[in-house]
């Protein structure tokens, strides 16, 4: 289905009693905005996302409403509303710390190079770079991304407005760009990731027609800004479904375009232990987030390139005096070649590269060193690291047992446990043996990641 092709269609509307939302599940926020927007002669609709999610029977985050109020017009209703954006104009309306989103029906627009004298408008080689040529409703459903983010829920007779089909793709359980997959995807490359992130999320299926195109056109990806790719990698990686993301992701060929090192290591990963440490870094992120514990983009960005770090070491450790020296020119340069895709802020960076410096210093465990490193402050994210590490089969569980023996003892018995004989004195540590714990302590997560 064209653009063009769509603009004639009539809507579906589905009848307050043909559907499950109820306002009992809506913001009492977004009532009020929707209240407010009616009342003053404007339509009103709950639009995308939590449409999609409270017609799945689930709560959404967070409320967004779209309009034919202008942000100005919206802007004057609400004395707590801050008009934001140059490629998208919106009003925020805020209540404490929750915000609606109140975004204006914008109009359908050409796939030609295009600017508007007054700067509304700004498309270069099909991709847009600003949007705001205002529009009515049904165009406003036909610029959208996919059909399941275009239904509407009109607050004045609470029936729901379908111009694509996007009910039938909730029931089919399908992720379908409206228009031309192609054109839409040049429009805006970043669609490819938000095709993958929502199917994971929803447990759908890429429609045939949009996904078959990604790997052919993936490389548009290399034109977005490196600082946006970071926050659709967040999104990602950080859904509570990061092992099902990564999957997807390599299967459509777009994990290159954000991690470009792991991607061709793990293309060679002849006996998948990259994989498997990866995989359980995100397993157990995904574990956090569904038990509503904090994580940190530091230790899972770390996962995902740590792989790329030790192989890079190996080629640097005939040229440096020793192993430790070797990783820490090889942090360097996997960094710096990350940061060409996708950037990573430096209140992540540092400690990222902290984790990855103890690692080595984690199997040094004899006297006070073993003590003093207990005092790190990234100690026990590096621990944690590490325990993914021997779970995967890239360490040495003897080193997990030690660490965790030396943390849950007393610790006036912790010198003792080290090899620490008297003070001012350094003795000879013992490796402990090993026993079935050792693997589960790999499972103890990032309970004390940093945060910073």
């Amino acid at each position: 289905m064209t653009h063009q092709q769509a603009s004639a269609t009539e809507p579906a509307i589905i009848e307050r009693s043909e559907h499950v939302i109820s306002r009992e599940n809506i913001s009492d926020n977004a009532l009020k905005v929707l209240y407010r927007l009616r009342n003053g002669g404007y339509q009103a609709h709950l639009v995308g996302g939590s449409v999609r999610d409270l017609s799945l029977g689930r709560l959404p985050k967070d409320f967004d409403v779209a309009t034919d109020a202008t942000p100005e017009e919206v802007d004057a209703l609400f004395r707590n509303c801050r008009l934001i954006g140059r490629r998208f104009r919106l009003a925020h309306v805020h209540f404490g710390p929750e915000v609606i989103e109140v975004a204006t029906f914008r109009a359908l627009h050409g796939s030609e190079p295009e600017t508007d004298d007054a700067g509304d408008r700004v498309v270069e080689a099909g991709r847009i770079l600003r949007d705001n040529v205002y529009g009515s409703l049904e165009e406003d459903a036909l610029r959208r991304d996919f059909t399941i983010n275009a239904l509407y829920y009109n607050i004045a007779d609470f029936s729901v407005v379908d111009y694509t089909g996007g009910m039938a793709d909730l029931t089919d359980g399908l992720v379908r760009l409206i228009g031309d997959p192609e054109t839409r995807y040049r429009e805006d490359p970043v669609r490819m990731l938000r095709a993958v992130r929502f199917a994971v999320k929803l447990g759908f299926r890429i429609e045939q027609q949009t996904g078959e195109c990604i790997p052919r056109l993936g490389s548009l990806l290399e034109a977005i800004p490196a600082a946006r790719l970071f926050d659709e990698a967040l999104k990602l990686l950080l859904s509570g479904q990061g092992v099902e993301t990564l999957a997807m992701l390599r299967r459509y060929d777009l994990l290159r375009y954000l991690f470009p090192q792991t991607d061709a290591l793990l293309n060679h990963d002849r006996h998948g232990v990259a994989l498997a440490f990866i995989n359980r870094a995100l397993a157990n992120t995904d574990r956090r987030i569904g038990e509503d514990k904090p994580i940190t983009p530091a230790f899972l960005f770390g996962a995902m390139l740590w792989p790329v770090v030790q192989a890079r070491s190996r080629a640097y450790v005939e040229d440096v005096a020793s192993p430790a020296q070797a990783i820490q020119e090889a942090m360097g340069d996997v960094v710096e070649r990350q940061l060409r895709t996708l950037t990573i802020p430096k209140r992540f960076g540092v400690p990222m590269r902290e984790i990855w410096s103890i690692q080595a210093r984690l199997e040094r465990y004899r006297g006070k060193r073993a003590l003093r490193l207990l005092g790190h402050p990234r100690f026990r994210a590096a621990y944690d690291f590490y325990c993914l590490r021997a779970d995967a089969g890239d360490a040495d569980p003897e080193v997990v047992r030690f660490w965790r023996d030396l943390q849950e003892a007393p610790e006036e018995e912790r010198p003792a446990l080290a090899g620490v004989n008297k003070p001012g004195g350094r003795g000879r540590g013992s490796k402990q043996s090993t026993d079935s714990e050792a693997a589960t302590a790999a499972q103890a997560g990032v309970s004390e990641e940093s945060t910073e």
